[in-house]
């Protein structure tokens, strides 16, 4: 949303600098312009890259963890089998 907004604003930003200075070569106007978007584009692009890496952390964690209780369940489910198994084994002798 912020960076809509920001876009939004340099966007009307150059369109006014270009009406107010029709008498005078722009392209020095443009070039600046240019220059300050693609560093306005390099600083979103560096916050989006991080907000990334973090949340592909915190999936990753999230599916570690959820393995570990799967293995968990699946080691309690084969305690509570054997140990079944040994109660019917006992009751038998």
């Amino acid at each position: 949303e912020r960076w809509r907004n920001d876009t939004t604003e340099e966007i009307n930003r150059i369109n006014q600098v270009l009406r107010d200075t029709m008498r005078k070569d722009p392209t020095p106007i443009v070039r600046y312009w240019i220059r300050s978007v693609i560093s306005q584009f390099d600083h979103y692009k560096a916050e989006h890259k991080a907000i990334l890496k973090e949340a592909t952390t915190l999936l990753e964690l999230a599916l570690w963890k959820a393995k570990i209780e799967e293995n968990e369940e699946d080691a309690l489910g084969d305690v509570i089998a054997k140990k079944a198994k040994i109660d019917i084994q006992s009751k038998r002798s």
